[in-house]
């Protein structure tokens, strides 16, 4: 009996890791997706040039 609970444990265990890790390769590309649009769409800095990516 606690070689089956232990496995059924291990299963559920492994299911929700990869469903986690599926969420978080989803959240990773609507992020990187926000990240370029950001970057095309900079504001142009003071007299008319374009910033830079960065704000330090």
């Amino acid at each position: 009996m606690v070689p089956l609970l232990v496995v059924l444990l291990l299963a559920l265990l492994l299911f929700g890791a990869g469903f986690a890790l599926q969420a978080l390769w989803w959240v990773a590309l609507v992020v990187l997706v926000l990240w370029l649009v950001g970057f095309v769409a900079r504001p142009a800095a003071g007299g008319g040039r374009r910033s830079r990516w960065y704000r330090w």
